[in-house]
């Protein structure tokens, strides 16, 4: 697991309080206890306060599942 993977893995255990959280590609709003609409936002706060950079709209519209947030997110750090 690269670094980038690693610390948005640590993001996704503290936020939602669970050490054992392995994210999977393909996990959505359903398969991770606690996630909703409003969560999502606060989630993509704490990532982006987490990397120091802020998403646009038109990334956060494609950040459905922990794979596109994955992919959204190396391409930011990658960018910076």
């Amino acid at each position: 697991m690269n670094p980038t993977d690693q610390r948005l893995q640590a993001v996704f255990r503290e936020f939602f309080n669970d050490d054992s959280l392995e994210l999977l590609d393909g996990m959505t709003f359903s398969d991770i206890r606690g996630w909703d609409s409003l969560a999502h936002m606060n989630l993509i706060n704490a990532l982006e306060a987490e990397f120091g950079l802020k998403f646009s709209v038109r990334e956060l519209m494609k950040m459905k599942n922990v794979g596109t947030i994955r992919q959204v997110l190396a391409a930011k750090v990658s960018a910076a």
